[in-house]
């Protein structure tokens, strides 16, 4: 996919991008490149790779929830920036926070940031079990997103914490995100969480599968979780 073909494509879908956006876009693939020869960040370096597998990826979140309000998102483990960083170029009001427990990571991403002129954006070096316990993020944000972190069962544990009662928990899942749920159930509903609906689809011309995993959080999770770093994926919960 292209520059001009994903921009054709978002516009299918009701998302149009200025020039100013484009240019945006062609900064990040450009400082992304860049970055990736010092710093691990993506296996894929090929332009049409990563506007179609990272950028409109990320985007079609938006195809299924209306970020058109004044939000604000908590992205965990977000790598270099997906999903929140592309959803902030097309939605420039929304109010983003990005954890990741590399600091590399967060270094690229402070730079990033100055490159594309991004406001209303925090990065934050740490650990998502210690940051969900941190009385500042707990529970405050309208929506947590993740993508390709973890497992659900895991990653439940990861981000229900950090969603407000009455907000949001949504994760990007490839073709095994019916299984996924089914491990992670018991968890979802012990952290506060209750499954509303699961999007699949097919992502355009490599028709690989994509599963977008919507979560109400009905309740407030137990003071207990997130339990400290490293048991979760140890010893998830079931």
């Amino acid at each position: 996919m292209n520059p001009q073909h994903f921009r054709e494509a978002l516009s299918e879908k009701g998302i149009v991008l200025s020039d100013h956006q484009m240019e945006q876009f062609s900064i990040y693939f450009r400082t992304l490149v860049e970055w990736n020869e010092k710093i691990n960040l993506t296996s894929l370096t090929d332009e049409e790779d990563v506007y179609l597998k990272h950028f409109y990826d990320s985007i079609a979140l938006a195809f299924h929830y209306d970020f058109k309000s004044d939000i604000s998102i908590c992205d965990v483990g977000a790598g270099a920036g997906f999903p929140s960083i592309p959803l902030k170029i097309c939605f420039p009001h929304l109010h983003v926070t990005i954890v990741d427990s590399l600091k590399k990571r967060i270094t690229f991403l402070n730079h990033l940031a100055t490159q594309l002129e991004l406001t209303n954006v925090a990065f934050h070096h740490d650990r998502a079990e210690n940051f969900g316990k941190n009385r500042a993020f707990r529970e405050t944000f309208d929506i947590v997103t993740a993508r390709a972190v973890a497992r659900m069962s895991v990653l439940s544990e990861l981000c229900l914490p950090l969603v407000k009662k009455n907000g949001l928990f949504i994760a990007m899942k490839g073709s095994k995100a019916h299984e996924e749920l089914e491990d992670g159930e018991s968890a979802i509903a012990l952290l506060g969480g209750k499954i509303d609906k699961t999007h699949t689809f097919m992502l355009p011309q490599e028709d690989s599968e994509r599963s977008i995993v919507m979560i109400n959080k009905t309740g407030n999770t137990p003071k207990k979780y997130p339990r400290k770093a490293g048991t979760p994926n140890k010893e998830p919960i079931l």
